[in-house]
């Protein structure tokens, strides 16, 4: 009997053997398969981190190395207003022969700003204004002594100026409306100074909410275009490509750190309202007030600025 379970222990002895050699031979390619499927994912991880590498060191030296375009015509981050057409005001008609229907009404109706005096009897006042489209305090002033702001440019009784700043870009649910607006209002100035009052005026009497998204850079086209603006092309392609976005934030900066020919003021708020300097600290919807400050700014310019006589000698 021992003859005979001998060849069959041996048998299932070898065929342990075998599966036990098949099993490590198994563990073995296994290993290896983890080894390289390993290896593969690191080389694929690092090749993806080199490629943001250098996507992103691509994209940071091309925006160190791309310009800052500056509108033409810009002093100080400012804009000289050099005609007031556009704005459907009497001074667009002063031969009265426009029908006051014809005229496109705004949202909101322009009091009668037309003040009692002007400064024409005194020297030409400056006038400068800071202003964040999306701000209320600006539209507010705006459309309170557009009228008379107008008259006084026309009459060259006033130089007047026009300074867009961002203030308010966080404003606007991360479309960054105010720097967008900015922008597109140097688009204007740049290549349409004439009209520039007239987009100016409408993007602060058609200013959108606070908090909203504000108008597409498409509609800020439309906008410039139907104020007047010419070159349309132009126009169009300055505003959607946000062509003085950068130059906007920089000037912002620079209002904040201080404003020029001013005795150490800083940009604390829109609008600011500067007159040969002075800040005007009045009521923004009162152009009664606001032209009282202009008169006596120029008046004391005036006295400081004309030499008392000399006394005559007597005999």
């Amino acid at each position: 009997m021992s003859s005979d379970e001998s060849p069959n222990a041996a048998a299932a002895s070898e065929r342990r053997d075998a599966v036990r050699e098949k099993a490590q031979q198994v563990q073995a390619r296994q290993s290896r398969a983890r080894v390289i499927r390993g290896a593969v994912i690191a080389t694929t991880v690092l090749a993806v981190v080199v490629v943001v590498a250098v996507v992103v060191t691509w994209a940071v030296s091309s925006a160190a190395s791309k310009p800052m375009l500056s509108p033409d015509g810009a002093h100080d981050g400012g804009f000289v207003i050099t005609g007031v057409t556009g704005v459907g005001l009497a001074t667009d008609d002063p031969d009265g022969s426009a029908a006051a229907d014809e005229q496109t009404p705004t949202s909101e109706p322009t009091p009668d700003a037309t003040p009692t005096a002007t400064p024409t009897a005194q020297p030409v006042v400056d006038i400068r204004v800071y202003v964040d489209y999306l701000s209320t305090g600006s539209r507010d002033f705006q459309l309170a002594n557009v009228q008379q702001l107008s008259e006084w440019v026309s009459e060259d009784a006033a130089t007047l100026s026009y300074y867009p700043v961002a203030m308010l870009t966080s404003k606007s649910n991360g479309t960054k409306y105010s720097l967008r607006a900015a922008s597109a209002a140097a688009c204007v100035a740049a290549h349409s100074p004439e009209y520039f009052f007239a987009f100016n005026n409408a993007l602060l009497s058609q200013q959108p909410e606070v908090d909203s998204d504000g108008y597409t850079d498409s509609e800020l086209a439309d906008m410039a275009i139907a104020s007047g603006a010419e070159g349309a092309k132009v126009i169009r392609s300055c505003i959607e490509e946000q062509a003085f976005a950068s130059w906007a934030k920089n000037a912002t900066e620079r209002a904040l750190d201080g404003l020029p020919d001013t005795d150490d003021v800083a940009l604390t708020g829109t609008p600011m309202v500067l007159v040969n300097g002075q800040p005007y600290v009045g009521a923004l919807d009162d152009p009664k007030e606001f032209a009282q400050f202009v008169l006596t700014v120029a008046s004391d310019a005036y006295y400081e600025e004309t030499p008392s006589p000399s006394p005559t000698p007597s005999d």
